[in-house]
């Protein structure tokens, strides 16, 4: 998160522990251990989007039972930002079980929870399912297109916020959390590269450009790799300028238009990803 404000830094914080308490209360205590920054980010963008003031208070918190600390109120947002973020959390690792790829140990923690979640938002659960299936079968058709390959999850994406916000969900929000999904989608692929050439595992860029390392594709074609996300921040931005927010919005537009930018390029280096953005 560079260049955050002493602020925003706390906002951010604050809303980190509130989605806590949220998944908390929605899904119980061991679904706490899925939460992610990437939820934390979008608590404060759709608080600001839908209008609702972010209460923040000090209270004590799991891993902070003696002194009390800044941490936003967990209202209903909060809970279904929670379910959402525990239901994903255990369709992944139910995903990796059934690729026989482990997992079943941590998807236990997560069973409870998402059977509390399911019940309590089924509407964002369908869409859930529904994305991951699709997002499923668009990889096991090998699909080589950059565009094709991440749409699954930018659709994803644009269902949830329209799912969040009703009414609020314009067409810019809906192209923004699209934009996002897209962005998710595809810097994990490269962030993937090397691990995925090794393993022979789907990978739209190994399929797209065939290079044996994420070194040598930048090397080869780091200038359409750049133009690509280059294009789909021009997009983001552009959505982004049709949004209407009701409150400060330093905290998302600094991770929107410059964490984003500042992740890519060091994926692109071949650096370690940053916790914020977080995977999806």
């Amino acid at each position: 998160m560079p260049n955050l404000l002493v602020k925003d830094l706390m906002l951010y914080r604050a809303v980190y522990c509130g989605v806590c308490k949220g998944i908390a209360g929605a899904c119980g205590q061991r679904a706490r251990l899925g939460l992610t920054y990437d939820i934390a980010f979008f608590s404060a963008l759709l608080h600001n989007i839908a209008g609702e003031d972010i209460s923040v208070e000090p209270q004590h918190c799991f891993e902070h039972a003696i002194k009390k600390r800044p941490i936003a109120v967990a209202d209903e947002m909060s809970k279904k930002l929670g379910a959402f973020n525990t239901m994903l959390a255990y369709l992944k690792l139910d995903d990796d079980v059934r690729d026989g790829a482990g997992g079943r140990f941590k998807r236990s923690f997560f069973k409870k929870g998402y059977k509390r979640a399911r019940k309590s938002y089924p509407a964002l659960g369908d869409i859930l399912t529904e994305y991951m299936r699709a997002q499923g079968e668009t990889e096991e058709k090998n699909t080589a297109s950059l565009d094709m390959a991440a749409e699954p999850t930018a659709q994803m994406l644009s269902a949830f916020s329209r799912d969040m916000l009703g009414d609020k969900a314009t067409e810019s929000v809906q192209t923004l959390f699209y934009s996002i999904g897209k962005w998710v989608y595809l810097i994990d692929a490269l962030d993937d590269y090397d691990k995925d050439v090794k393993t022979k595992s789907y990978n739209p860029f190994v399929l797209s450009y065939g290079a044996p390392s994420r070194e040598e594709l930048m090397k080869e074609k780091g200038e359409e790799v750049r133009f690509l996300f280059d294009t789909l921040f021009y997009g983001l931005r552009e959505a982004l300028g049709g949004v209407k927010f009701y409150f400060n919005r330093d905290l998302t537009d600094n991770i929107l238009l410059r964490g984003l930018p500042t992740e890519t390029a060091r994926v692109m280096k071949g650096e370690p990803r940053h916790s914020m953005p977080a995977k999806l």
